[in-house]
């Protein structure tokens, strides 16, 4: 899927977020520009959550509550080295507490992913043209 512009990233976003149940973990990959944080804003948006997200570089995890009173939790890896820093901010208990959660640089913490993440790739095309992968850890694509 190609993306012209950060409202159809967003737009992208809402429409991911109608697919997410608690217990959700959306795993995303992409450098540094590539959109993750505008493709997480959509997914919140989708999901209701009213304050505004904001990129979490240096508070690593950022927590919102959904219109239906679900925790929503915006995770940046970027910053960590890998899954035993994950483990040691009690990360991994937000994937199995029954909130949802979007990963930003999720190649960083590849042991903590449920297996039933939903991955994302963003790769940067030009200007602001992105295309988005979409498929789950068993490989098949959504």
């Amino acid at each position: 899927m190609i993306s012209a512009s950060p409202e159809e990233t967003a737009a992208l976003g809402e429409r991911i977020a109608r697919q997410l149940l608690p217990g959700s973990v959306v795993a995303l990959r992409g450098g540094l520009g590539a959109g993750k944080t505008c493709l997480t804003k959509g997914i919140g948006r989708g999901l209701g959550v009213e304050e505004g997200i904001k990129s979490p570089t240096y508070t690593i995890i950022s927590e919102y509550e959904t219109k239906e009173k679900i925790s929503f939790y915006h995770i940046d890896a970027y910053r960590l080295e890998g899954d035993g820093d994950f483990e040691a901010l009690g990360g991994r208990e937000l994937f199995y507490g029954g909130g949802i959660a979007v990963v930003e640089w999720s190649e960083r913490i590849p042991g903590s992913l449920p297996a039933d993440s939903i991955l994302v790739e963003i790769e940067i095309l030009d200007g602001e043209r992105r295309r988005f992968r979409v498929w789950g850890m068993d490989g098949r694509e959504r």
